[in-house]
Parts: structure tokens; C-alpha cells; sequence
């Protein structure tokens, strides 16, 4: 029989603060941000070597935002039936595979299909993480939200020039190739 009056309270999880949750959010939208917003670097030295026209090329960007977008609501539900980690986990995945597709591409057809598994990826991370956000800040869900959002800004802001580096000095398929595989690891 347990004399002592003080129950034993169990050990609660870092993952369970919202602050860790919050910072676990901002850093998956870094690692996924730069496939939108580092397309334009790609755009030119993709031309150049098949000479598809820079229009042609820019319709992988349109497809990317368009599944990114209009396929949240999906994804919300996934994230209701399977929990936000496993939602995260398989953007973060799909991100990286559009970066490797993406880094051989030799059709527009092929340049186009990694822009729709990049746009549901990416629509997998932003939509969960922002949506964390509200959940575990319901008191504060503005902040939670622009902090979390804030992260895929911050994401493009520190990776453009280094990708951009990279392209100059080794070729845009050994960036698409290089970041695809760096990113996921640190989203997941």
C-alpha cells in the first residue's frame, strides 16, 4: 500500500510544449519553402539546355501552386486520420522526390510531374504545420499562424543564394539534386 500522498505525475514530453511545436513548424515550412520561391533560379538554366521556352517551363511553377493550393483541404483530412507527423513526414518525402525528379528531367512531361508531387509535398507541410499552429495556440492563433507561416519565407531567405551559388558553380541538376536530398532529412 502506497502511503505517500504525492501521486507520481508521468514525464511530460518536450513534443507535447506548444513552443516545440511551434519552432518544429517553422522549420519544416523553411525546409519545403524553396521549391516555390527559389523556382526562378532553375527557370533560365532549364531553358537553356532544352530550349522549351521560359513559358513552358513556368507552367511546372503554375501546376506546383495550383495542387500546393487547392489540395489543402485533402490533406487536412489526411492529417485528421493519420496525425500531423505522418502528414509532415510524407510531404517532407514528396518534396525531396520532386527535387530529384526535377534534377533529371529530360521532358517537360517529367518536369511537370514533379511539380504536382512537389505541390501536394509542400501543400502537405504548410497546410499541417499552420494548422498545428491554431491547435496548439487557440488563444493566439494570429501569431501561431504568422510565426509558422513567417518560416517559409525565412526558409527561401536562407537557402536562395546558397542554391543559387550551386547552380552557377555545379549546374542546376546537381542543386535540385543536392537540396532535394538535404531538405527532407531535416523535415522529417
Amino acid at each position: 500500500m502506497n502511503t505517500n500522498s504525492n501521486p507520481v505525475t508521468p514525464a511530460r514530453s518536450l513534443l507535447a510544449n506548444p513552443w516545440t511545436q511551434l519552432i518544429i513548424g517553422v522549420i519544416c515550412m523553411a525546409c519545403v519553402a524553396n521549391l516555390q520561391y527559389g523556382w526562378t533560379l532553375f527557370v533560365n538554366p532549364i531553358d537553356a539546355k532544352f530550349h522549351w521556352g521560359r513559358p513552358a517551363v513556368q507552367v511546372a511553377f503554375t501546376l506546383f501552386v495550383l495542387i500546393e493550393t487547392w489540395l489543402v483541404p485533402v490533406e487536412g483530412y489526411l492529417v485528421d486520420r493519420f496525425g500531423p507527423r505522418w502528414v509532415v513526414l510524407g510531404g517532407a518525402v514528396l518534396v525531396a522526390i520532386a527535387w530529384v525528379i526535377n534534377s533529371g528531367a529530360s521532358s517537360l512531361a517529367v518536369l511537370y510531374i514533379a511539380a504536382a508531387i512537389g505541390g501536394i509535398g509542400t501543400g502537405c507541410v504548410y497546410g499541417t504545420c499552420v494548422g498545428n499552429a491554431l491547435k496548439w495556440f487557440p488563444g493566439r492563433r494570429g501569431l501561431a499562424a504568422g510565426i509558422t507561416a513567417s518560416g517559409f519565407g525565412a526558409g527561401a531567405a536562407i537557402t536562395i543564394v546558397p542554391i543559387s551559388n550551386m547552380i552557377n558553380s555545379s549546374g542546376y541538376e546537381r542543386a535540385f539534386l543536392f537540396f532535394g536530398l538535404l531538405q527532407a532529412p531535416l523535415c522529417s
